[in-house]
């Protein structure tokens, strides 16, 4: 039966339960709603949801939607018939959760309530405009109508819609002032991620593909899957209007710590045969979709960007203007005191394990969106971390915690400020424990929380925020912030004026290539000073775990001369550091001057950041939508040993169905290229990233992107 005449068949019912005589010929009063349209692609393009498909209605709240009723029999005449509507989110809607409304067709919408507006009548045909209110809660809705006369009254499922929190409406929770932003924030599909070291910053693409096909139903599905949810449905459903809640919910199901049926597990220890490498991924999609296939199952494996990732994903399908950002030299502070003490050996090596760590950097989500629930002042970015460190309420999430409280030193704010102000602003002392047990404390350069980076907006550059985050180092600010916080920096050691030492690199450091650091001493006295000089590199994963030895020096007599600056190298060869190479491409390396008039010792260190290959993309055709276009991608294997196994994964929001995957079938020599063409047919017109990356035995997650215009269609 057609759905217009299983409304017939439910009015003919409906008009026998309510009784009209049947001396009253019904086709004189009824009015039968012959079809409806919810106008999809025109509501789509204007809340800018177009790309979720136009196959179901998504718009966001605050902001009118059109639909269109037909009736039959007779036209709707204002006064004699009355029409309402009803929507309805979540398994138990209430009125007063805020989960259910009831609404009548108006002339003149109520403020801050659901609302229904009569735009047009042609005949049998209204044009009606329904209206949510800007803090409406955000998930799928049942819309049904209620159409009544004196006589009788029937009721019509109108079918399901999606309500979205809105950036654009003034009056949302959410609300971003520059359009510039909102479209980098909430409808850009594509970003760039920030790694490698605070010297060496990299980039890597990732599709975050918020608008792809099943993504929307699958973000929904997460927050009906999630403790809170199954603990009690109404009051989980109630707080969906509010950004806060959101953010906590989705900061705790996307690790699957808490066995919550969480989207990722966290792994660091470089073994992922049963799953997928980190450094694999290049999107959000591959993931979301994977765990849905999963039947909910955590999807192996993830690290801190993954995990900010996915969760940036979320948000920004949800609504919520959201960016991952990078932070440089981050500490993990366990015990809370804002102190991350190291313990090396007089060798330079490191002595015993603290759980204290510093990560060489870390990622966590920002989102954009008012905090009613604190003091006045504390509205905009708010920091959002996934990945599983330490509890929060009995659960592994954290934030949103302001970042304006967490520039300010306001630790009593929720949520989580004080962990998050550790990972920006915690000390570094490292201890040097000698032969003897006998442990000295060691000046040093090394400070956390540096070059906060994320993505600029509108370009593929990085923006430095870290001024957001900190007031400058050595600032009357800075020594202000630690104060409210009752951080004595008295715990760390006073440099010493006359020896300073710095870690530099040669030119670059080639994945295959041998190179040199140098350990650059300054004697800022004038005396000579007779030191130890002791060096060692070793391989290294992100997180701060190191690995082998791949480099080391040691000099007993090293006379430094007066006001002068020496330099002393240490060369680095491939066949020592190649084989233990992480997929995080690091090396570590520690230098450790010891005086021995004094016995006072300093430390530099520094993370190298060992460069992989450049992959190249051509787009061969004119680049226009629905028009088939070839990518010819290229890579060079710059190692003196053959690739195996090689394989291109390729990816991008609105241009492949997918993701596409190329396996090499021969190996690739030395400084020989790995080469393949695919073909594809963009769906979405404007700015899109092609994104590739490349795995092999001996080179991994190797990242590339082409950005390419798509033409629209000609009208």
């Amino acid at each position: 039966m057609s759905r217009g005449g299983r409304e017939k068949e439910q009015l003919r019912l409906c008009t026998l339960v309510c009784g009209v005589p049947k001396a009253v010929s019904p086709s004189a009063h009824q009015l039968v709603l012959e079809t409806w349209d919810l106008q999809c692609e025109r509501n789509g393009r204007e809340h800018r949801t177009a790309e979720m498909g136009s196959q179901q209605l998504v718009v966001r709240r605050g902001q009118p939607f059109t639909i269109t009723l037909n009736f039959t029999g007779r036209d709707y005449e204002e006064g004699v018939d009355k029409l309402a509507f009803n929507v309805e989110t979540g398994p138990c809607p209430i009125e007063t959760s805020g989960t259910r409304s009831h609404f009548t067709l108006t002339d003149c919408p109520e403020e801050g309530t659901w609302s229904a507006v009569l735009q047009q009548q042609d005949g049998a045909v209204l044009c009606v405009s329904l209206c949510s209110p800007s803090s409406a809660r955000v998930g799928r809705y049942r819309l049904t109508l209620e159409a009544s006369t004196e006589y009788q009254g029937s009721s019509f499922h109108l079918g399901d819609f999606v309500l979205l929190f809105n950036a654009w409406h003034p009056d949302d929770a959410v609300y971003l002032q520059e359009e510039d932003e909102r479209r980098e924030y909430v409808l850009s599909q594509q970003g760039l991620i920030y790694m490698g070291s605070r010297d060496y910053i990299t980039s890597t693409p990732w599709n975050f593909g918020q608008f792809e096909d099943e993504i929307l139903a699958i973000c929904l599905e997460m927050l009906d899957i999630n403790p809170k949810f199954l603990r009690d449905q109404n009051l989980d459903c109630s707080h969906r209007n509010d950004p806060v809640y959101i953010g906590r919910v989705v900061s705790a199901m996307v690790n699957c710590n808490d066995e919550d049926h969480g989207v990722l597990l966290g792994r660091w220890d470089n073994h992922y045969e049963d799953g997928m490498s980190p450094m694999a991924w290049i999107g959000s999609v591959d993931i979301l979709k994977r765990w849905r296939r999963l039947g909910c199952q955590p999807v192996k494996y993830g690290q801190c960007w993954v995990f900010a990732a996915v969760a940036c994903t979320v948000m920004r399908c949800l609504g919520v203007p959201s960016r991952v950002v990078t932070n440089y030299n981050s500490a993990h502070d366990t015990n809370g005191n804002l102190v991350i003490d190291r313990y090396l050996s007089e060798d330079g090596m490191e002595e015993r394990r603290s759980r204290d760590m510093i990560w060489n950097f870390h990622c966590w989500v920002e989102c954009w969106m008012t905090r009613p629930d604190l003091a006045p002042g504390y509205d905009g970015w708010q920091a959002l971390d996934p990945t599983p460190q330490e509890k929060s309420e009995g659960v592994y999430c954290c934030g949103p915690a302001p970042i304006k409280a967490i520039k300010e030193g306001d630790l009593q704010m929720q949520y989580d400020i004080p962990f998050v102000f550790a990972e920006v602003n915690a000390d570094v002392v490292y201890w040097i424990v000698q032969s003897d047990g006998e442990q000295r404390k060691s000046t040093h350069s090394s400070v956390v929380g540096k070059n906060i980076s994320t993505k600029s907006v509108g370009r593929d550059s990085r923006e430095d925020i870290t001024h957001t985050y900190k007031y400058p180092e050595g600032s009357e600010k800075e020594r202000e912030v630690f104060s409210k916080a009752e951080h004595e920096k008295s715990s760390l050691g006073e440099q010493d004026e006359g020896l300073h030492m710095r870690i530099k690199l040669s030119e670059g450091a080639n994945n295959g290539s041998d190179f040199d650091v140098f350990a650059v001493i300054s004697n800022d006295t004038d005396t000579e000073r007779e030191c130890r000089l002791r060096l060692c590199a070793r391989t290294a994963s992100y997180n701060g775990e190191v690995g082998p030895q791949c480099g080391s020096k040691d000099l007993l007599n090293l006379t430094l001369q007066p006001r002068l600056a020496q330099s002393v190298p240490l060369r680095i060869l491939y066949e020592q550091y190649g084989p233990n190479l992480t997929q995080d491409n690091m090396i570590k390396v520690v230098a450790l001057l010891t005086e021995y008039e004094s016995g006072d010792s300093v430390v530099a260190i520094r993370d190298v950041y060992i460069q992989n290959p450049e992959i190249k993309i051509r787009i061969l055709g004119e680049p226009m939508q629905e028009r088939k276009l070839v990518a010819e991608i290229t890579l060079v294997n710059p190692l003196a040993e053959p690739l195996n196994n090689c394989t291109f994964v390729v990816e991008g929001a609105g241009l492949t169905e997918g993701q596409r995957i190329e396996e090499l079938e021969d190996p690739v020599e030395p400084q020989a290229e790995a080469k393949f063409r695919m073909e594809f047919v963009p769906r979405q017109a404007g700015l899109r990233k092609l994104m590739v990356d490349f795995e092999s035995d001996k080179l991994t997650g190797v990242k590339g992107y082409r950005n390419v215009i798509i033409a629209p269609l000609p009208k």
